[in-house]
């Protein structure tokens, strides 16, 4: 029979069949940004040792890998900079202020800018990566503290946080209007097809689902847990929310508006991830107080194994090749490597760590690009 899952896993499962099921490395660079060491940490992948450390004037917290020029942007807040590395070279190139401090920046849909959330002052800011200098500068009605950008490009969803106010920014006007919710937010990110904007309400654990670019409230869902993180399904049809409160992964089903179910993923779960495996899509869940990584199956809902990764496992991104997944160790300054394909249930409930890997002080974030 023909299922769901068999559709969406075909094409990654024939290229795991390709002579990558015993792991062949990736031809490209992890790049990871070391708030502590102010700098960004360049891992070659096939060698799975750090290539080069390129040196910062202040402490990075975000990168965004360019998919069409070979280059990686690290964005600095304190001084709202966003710095270019050759990611060939792996070499710092140039860099521009365009706030005295900044929050968050996104790459547009078009590959074309990045949208750099400011908050001093408060604008959503443009910034086209040919000229590398800003060209748009919207009026935000508050601070700032999350943003996304829906797949059309047409608009921004903001949180602005303590206020309880969501932003709805049209950016080809370059106006911004404003919804009420009246409690503290957290996230907010589109649903996959742009409809609907999804915001954490932190102070009621609640999550409020928004017609985009409208702005009316369609529900409010109670949540187990405050919505701290959140991580998307392959196909978009499952909301991942971790956060304080509970030992627990809530899971939403963005399309039908409502929480499907909550179930225990690892002491204290945190950042996630959503990898592909050769014959299992997996969920893999940070749990920083006890030093792993639990991972879940999609399908089931079940945790299947965890995997010791080290000290503050705070950020976890997988390779395009879906080959391995990538953790970061804030406090114990490395990154762990996992074999997706090595992922498996067993009875011990406990999955093999291919490598670890020193990279600097304090990893927070890292991105992946080929060669």
């Amino acid at each position: 029979m023909i299922t769901r899952r068999s559709l969406l896993l075909a094409p990654l499962a024939a290229l795991a069949g390709c002579g990558h099921r015993k792991g062949a490395g990736f031809d490209g660079y992890a790049f990871v940004a070391n708030e502590e060491g102010k700098a960004v940490a360049a891992v070659d992948l096939t060698a799975f040792a750090v290539a080069r450390h390129i040196r910062l004037d202040a402490s990075p917290t975000a990168l965004i890998a360019d998919p069409v020029r070979p280059a990686v942007y690290a964005m600095t807040p304190a001084t709202g900079s966003v710095h270019e590395i050759g990611s060939g070279t792996l070499a710092f190139r140039r860099k521009v202020q365009i706030a005295r401090a900044a929050v968050a920046m996104r790459l547009a849909p078009d590959g074309k800018a990045i949208w750099v959330l400011a908050r001093q002052p408060r604008r959503l800011i443009r910034l086209p990566l040919d000229t590398f200098q800003p060209d748009t500068h919207i009026a935000l009605p508050g601070e700032p503290v999350d943003f996304d950008i829906c797949g059309s490009g047409e608009w921004a969803g903001i949180s602005f946080g303590e206020s309880g106010v969501v932003g709805l920014a049209d950016l080809r006007r370059g106006a911004c209007s404003s919804v009420i919710l009246g409690k503290r937010l957290s996230l907010a990110r589109f649903r996959k097809d742009g409809q609907q904007l999804l915001v954490g309400n932190a102070e009621d654990r609640m999550l409020s689902i928004l017609e985009a670019p409208g702005g009316r409230v369609v529900v409010h869902l109670p949540l187990a847990v405050r919505p701290d993180y959140f991580c998307f399904s392959a196909d978009g049809g499952q909301l991942f929310v971790t956060g304080a409160g509970m030992d627990a992964v809530v899971v939403v089903y963005p399309f039908w508006t409502e929480v499907a179910e909550t179930t225990l993923a690892g002491r204290a779960p945190g950042a996630m991830a959503d990898a592909v495996g050769p014959d299992v899509e997996f969920l893999l869940v940070a749990n920083s107080q006890s030093g792993q990584v639990t991972i879940v199956d999609v399908e089931t809902r079940r945790a299947i194994a965890g995997v010791a990764v080290g000290q503050g496992p705070s950020y976890i991104t997988v390779t395009p090749d879906q080959q391995y997944a990538l953790v970061l160790n804030s406090l114990s300054g490395d990154m762990a490597v996992i074999r997706i394909g090595a992922i498996s249930a067993t009875r011990a409930k406990s999955a093999p760590l291919f490598t670890m890997i020193p990279v600097g002080s304090k990893p927070v974030c890292a991105v992946v690009r080929g060669v």
